[in-house]
């Protein structure tokens, strides 16, 4: 094959293919010759479509949209905020209350009654602010039970400290040294503050603390009847453990026994170990204590002698399991709840000879190692005293018999 051949062999095919008239004959375009590299040269494809161009309308749309819900979580993130902030500002602000007031915390009481609580008796402005200020601050479960004292204008943020501390009102009850459990319980039983029933078995006599008792409202009597006891062993145990070992007592049960007498003839701290020594030195001697606070208690027990009731001389014969002046040695048990300073003078007894005393007229007492010295106190007392005493008893209860108490101990 020749090259012009080639040359004509190698044509497009658009320049082979006619375009037809208006007869429909096909119109032959005249053949252009190419060379070979043109002829291999690829045809170009048929290019994809164009994309179609969105409308402005549709991008208008999107765009407001977006700009509408930008606005929108700014405004939102803008009023949290400024309820936040002024949330805090109320919360550590000064309240509205003008005066000082107990507020009670019920055991058991959730944030939201607390809070409700609060602003019902005005002392916050706002119960939410006080709920969402204690939560924010992670103390919704730390509010403790008890009353509480509220200063004037105290903030919220005060007020959660001080529910959160637990510092709650202390309310006192005061049982003097020398009561019986009877009067002790009838004391705890008219107390207002405390709640609940007394145990229904009473505890043994001298097993009770006797002191100024505090505690917050709410406690129960049975929970301070508990408090007492425990106080009262711990005191009582650790007292016997250091006592003098030449005291003549054998059990603890005896140290309190003779506490409680001691502690019912003399109100004086100072002159305790001189009453306890009488009755050591009597244990010794094996001489029968003689004590008329025994005497009283074997004849009315625990509710104690009337007011208008004077001791009489054949109440000092008549034989019980506690009159001292009819028994030998103890009694039974304590006639009272003695004090520290009672239970102290038993443990550590004055050094002295004395067996007797009486009270000289002024609160205290007079002591004697012989029955002649006794016996001259007793007459230098009786004559200051007697006349008084006696109207003093007759008056009272209208018995020629009655006498009055000298306190101390007989012959």
């Amino acid at each position: 094959m020749t090259a012009n051949s080639s040359r004509g062999a190698c044509v497009s095919s658009d320049q082979q293919s006619g375009e037809t008239n208006s007869s429909g004959t096909p119109e032959r375009k005249p053949i252009v010759p190419q060379s070979a590299s043109e002829a291999l040269r690829p045809e170009p494809g048929t290019p994809p479509p164009a994309p179609k161009r969105r409308s402005r309308r549709a991008r208008s749309q999107i765009v407001v949209f977006a700009n509408f819900m930008l606005s929108l979580v700014v405004l939102v993130v803008l009023a949290a905020a400024a309820v936040v902030y002024f949330g805090k500002v109320e919360f550590n602000e000064p309240g509205p209350n003008d005066v000082t007031t107990n507020y009670v915390v019920k055991s058991g009481s959730g944030i939201i009654e607390i809070a409700d609580g609060l602003e019902r008796r005005g002392i916050i402005s706002d119960a939410r602010i006080f709920k969402y200020g204690v939560q924010a601050y992670g103390h919704q479960g730390n509010m403790k039970a008890g009353e509480y004292e509220i200063k004037a204008h105290a903030s919220m943020r005060e007020i959660m400290d001080l529910l959160r501390s637990g510092k709650s009102v202390l309310h006192s009850l005061t049982i003097p040294e020398g009561l019986t459990v009877e009067q002790i319980f009838q004391r705890i039983s008219e107390d207002d503050v405390l709640t609940g029933n007394l145990p229904t078995i009473m505890p043994k006599e001298g097993s009770l603390f006797a002191n100024t008792m505090r505690f917050s409202r709410g406690t129960t009597r049975e929970e301070l009847v508990k408090k007492m006891q425990a106080d009262q062993k711990k005191l009582v145990e650790d007292i016997w453990e250091r006592r003098d070992p030449s005291v003549p007592l054998k059990t603890i049960e005896e140290f309190v026994t003779l506490a409680s007498i001691v502690e019912k003839e003399t109100g004086k701290a100072d002159e305790r170990p001189r009453v306890a020594s009488v009755f050591i030195n009597r244990l010794n001697k094996r001489m029968r204590l003689q004590s008329d606070p025994t005497i009283l208690y074997g004849l009315f027990g625990g509710k104690g002698r009337p007011a208008d009731r004077a001791i009489l001389k054949s109440d000092i014969e008549k034989p019980t399991p506690y009159n001292t002046y009819t028994i030998n040695g103890l009694p039974p048990g304590p006639i009272a709840n003695p004090g520290r300073d009672a239970l102290e003078a038993v443990a550590h007894p004055s050094q002295t000879k004395d067996l007797y005393f009486v009270a000289d007229g002024t609160g205290g007492h007079v002591f004697a190692a012989t029955l002649e010295e006794h016996n001259e106190n007793v007459k230098r007392w009786r004559e200051v005293e007697k006349n008084r005493l006696d109207e003093a008893a007759k008056a009272a209860t209208g018995d020629e018999n009655a006498v009055p108490v000298e306190g101390g101990v007989a012959n």
